[in-house]
């Protein structure tokens, strides 16, 4: 179950409808899923245990209709594509895609086919696209060698329709991944602000694959180390050195350009501490953010167009802020209490939260009811 469906309430902003990054109207989560195989690993045969994840801005043609963007690396250990360009120009034009490490080009290379076929004047009459892939590495529990992620996984993730629930754990690009040592993936939240602050929502979704067991914290309470010395004991090869990643994808209705959304995703980091992890050497870590309430035309137009912004003298930015750092926290921990136990290669394990143990360690401190 999810976090608040457990008792376990993070920070003190309100949720959106559905607590996800799909509260913010318009933006749409597709996964596709690949697990088959079991026992030693054959490479290019399996065991496969791995995924896509597509994040949409909006129902309109992205190529088209742009979206202010921006993107902040907090620990560059990670093979991305994409980034350079957005960074460059603030705007996002393709969806986001997430997948493992070494899917990534496979998965960029599909995002390429899926945009030209929606727009055939790609390369030809106007400029080309930029593909935006972002990656963890699920080696732990997949065959990630085999780069089972392609064409035929990327279009049913790209084609998911309107008001599908966003699906969280292990599931899509999060299907192999670990979050602070047991079974992570996909998670999400979101937070809504006052009226007299805009009611602007903002929304996370996180790719999680990161951690360590003992650093895991909940609620301000030290779960990891409660849980350690156990898990040790049976998944030997998770303690040590920190070598996983995560990605956070932040949306937002707030009217925000590229340079405001940068702001907020320089904000991601404060939310993955109150989780514990303390950025590991070789942690890829890196959020984008995007914002729905602007469309930027792709065709020529008049010499100078009008946009509105939020004024940052006004106290929404620091709402926003904060709704960054309490839905990217919850987001992580609803990863970790929605994913399963998963087997993998090689017989390799990764065990799901155990949330009855875990509930009562936060009892004990008096973190729930």
């Amino acid at each position: 179950m999810r976090a608040r469906e457990a008792g376990i309430i993070l920070g003190t902003l309100p949720p959106g409808t559905t607590n996800s990054i799909a509260d913010v109207a318009g933006v749409r989560v597709g996964h596709t899923t690949l697990i088959r195989g079991n026992g030693a690993l054959v490479r290019g045969v399996g065991p496969v245990r791995t995924g896509v994840t597509a994040i949409l801005p909006h129902d309109d043609d992205l190529f088209r209709l742009k979206v202010p963007a921006a993107a902040s690396v907090f620990n560059g250990f990670g093979k991305t594509i994409g980034l350079v360009q957005l960074d460059e120009l603030g705007q996002l034009e393709t969806p986001i895609l997430l997948t493992n490490t070494l899917n990534v080009g496979r998965v960029a290379d599909a995002l390429v086919a899926f945009m030209v076929e929606r727009n055939p004047a790609i390369g030809v009459t106007t400029g080309t696209v930029n593909p935006v892939v972002c990656e963890c590495n699920d080696s732990f529990l997949n065959d990630i060698g085999g780069r089972h992620v392609g064409e035929q996984e990327v279009r049913p993730a790209l084609t998911v329709a309107p008001g599908t629930p966003v699906l969280e754990g292990n599931v899509g690009a999060g299907t192999g991944m670990t979050t602070y040592c047991f079974a992570g993936g996909i998670g999400t939240a979101s937070r809504c602000l006052s009226p007299a602050q805009g009611r602007y929502t903002l929304g996370a979704l996180v790719l999680s694959n990161f951690g360590r067991c003992g650093d895991l914290v909940i609620g301000g309470v030290p779960v990891g180390r409660e849980l350690e010395e156990p898990r040790q004991k049976r998944v030997a090869q998770h303690v040590g050195q920190e070598q996983g990643s995560i990605i956070v994808v932040l949306a937002t209705d707030a009217p925000l350009d590229a340079r405001q959304l940068g702001r907020l995703a320089r904000r991601v980091p404060l939310g993955l501490a109150r989780t514990g992890t303390s950025g590991g050497h070789g942690s890829g870590d890196l959020a984008i953010a995007f914002s729905t309430a602007d469309r930027i035309p792709h065709d020529a137009g008049p010499l100078v167009r009008s946009v509105q912004v939020l004024n940052e003298q006004n106290p929404a930015i620091d709402g926003l802020f904060a709704a960054v750092v309490e839905a990217t926290e919850e987001a992580v921990i609803n990863a970790l209490c929605t994913a399963h136990s998963m087997d993998g290669r090689d017989n390799h394990w990764a065990q799901a939260l155990p949330l009855v143990e875990t509930l009562a360690i936060l009892k004990r401190y008096g973190r729930i009811q």
